[in-house]
């Protein structure tokens, strides 16, 4: 998430640090920028304003914002931002990418906590427009404007989420669908396949232009209510992951990588799926760039 993030603010026209400890990692960086470069039919010279450092201090020096993206591991983020407070001016804006954990508990132990809050990008970030920018209690509102400001400059979409819960908005309605959709093959009611097939040539086709709540009043909330009070008790509500998910990564079926996850992946096909989406999806921000703006 990283590069990407680094990408698209270098794009905008920002000078932009990356801290990577890992060397190897380090050490791919401008070719993996180069790659977004390729595929956006970008200009080569812009990864010249992207640095990478193996410390963080002099990485951080000078910067008003700062985007952590480490593993989703609340001892790490929460070590990491310690150490950005120690660093950074009081006013540099601080903001966590994480897909799930609440910048309330990342921020919990520092002094500055007005400055903290979550930027979740969407993966791959270069290429997905949203950006839930999530305020904590403690957010001051100046700390969102220039957030949401800096992002929508750099051609995104951010939205505010006012409360800072876990997995926001975003990644709450993903797993509640993908909650159902494991317990629906558990049960038998059909295959992997089949419920991917039905996402994409059923109600997935018509998503990118109709949200939830206006295909709710498109229809009518009438007709709405009656469908959900007859559906409703009979969708999955457990309060964890199911025993069907559980199963597969103790038997370490972990979906593409491993050849075997809900549905079974041969190499070639595990690549088709990834070049379709990328290519997709890199279609869709060329043409996001052509269209006129409005006035």
């Amino acid at each position: 998430m990283g590069h990407g993030i680094a990408y698209l603010l270098a794009a905008a026209g920002h000078s932009v640090a990356v801290f990577e400890p890992d060397a190897e990692i380090r050490a791919s960086l401008q070719q993996r920028l180069r790659a977004i470069v390729d595929l956006l039919d970008g200009d080569p010279a812009l990864t010249k304003r992207i640095e990478a450092y193996d410390q963080l201090a002099p990485a951080m020096q000078g910067a008003n914002f700062v985007f952590e993206a480490a593993p989703e591991k609340l001892p790490l983020k929460q070590k990491i931002f310690a150490e950005l407070e120690s660093i950074v001016a009081a006013d540099t804006i601080l903001a966590s990418n994480s897909s799930a954990i609440p910048s309330t508990k990342i921020g919990l132990n520092l002094q500055h906590r007005e400055r903290v809050l979550g930027t979740h990008f969407w993966n791959p970030p270069h290429l997905v427009p949203l950006v839930e920018v999530i305020q904590t209690e403690w957010t001051s509102n100046e700390t969102v404007r220039q957030t949401i400001a800096l992002l929508d400059a750099a051609g995104k979409k951010p939205v505010h989420v006012q409360r800072d819960v876990p997995g926001f908005v975003g990644n709450r309605l993903q797993h509640a669908m993908k909650r159902e959709a494991i317990a629906l093959v558990a049960a038998g009611v059909c295959d992997a396949e089949t419920i991917d097939t039905v996402v994409k040539e059923g109600f997935g086709a018509r998503t990118a232009v109709l949200g939830p709540m206006e295909q709710s009043d498109l229809v009518g909330l009438n007709l709405t209510l009656d469908i959900e009070e007859v559906l409703l008790p009979y969708l999955d509500r457990s309060a964890e992951p199911h025993p069907f998910l559980r199963e597969k990564v103790l038997a370490g079926k972990l979906g593409m990588k491993t050849g075997e996850g809900l549905r079974k992946w041969t190499p070639e096909a595990a690549n088709a799926v990834r070049e379709r989406l990328s290519r997709f999806l890199a279609e869709q921000a060329k043409a996001s760039k052509k269209a006129p703006s409005k006035a």
